[in-house]
């Protein structure tokens, strides 16, 4: 029972922290940005990105084309990112992003939009 009381606190404390953390993705500071319907109507072969809150900015040194494939630097692992996950209509915003899921604990590419490499 002594032991007990002190578990109950952590995990409360997790789900409080996992809760809060799930609701700042989108805190509506995108709603009237003028490109809030273009992001939300990117797809690719995996399906929707989801939203511009949802996609990560890569910088230039995170990511490189070789041959026509891409790679992209995503938590400490250089990944592939598959051809069904580029984006290829015209960026609007210049700038490389991502949208990711994990598998088995490890990044994988939902979707890509490569940038101008400026």
């Amino acid at each position: 029972m002594r032991l007990a009381r002190p578990c109950a606190a952590v995990l409360l404390a997790l789900t409080a922290l996992l809760a809060t953390s799930a609701q700042a993705r989108d805190d509506g500071r995108y709603a009237n940005s003028p490109l809030k319907p273009w992001f939300e109507s990117l797809h690719s072969e995996y399906g929707q990105c989801c939203s511009d809150a949802d996609g990560y900015v890569v910088a230039d040194v995170d990511w490189e084309s070789d041959k026509g494939r891409y790679r992209v630097h995503l938590d400490d692992e250089w990944v592939i990112v598959p051809d069904g996950a580029v984006i290829t209509e015209p960026n609007k915003i210049g700038r490389t992003m991502v949208w990711k899921h994990y598998i088995d604990g490890h990044p994988r590419v939902r979707c890509f939009m490569p940038g101008s490499m400026t």
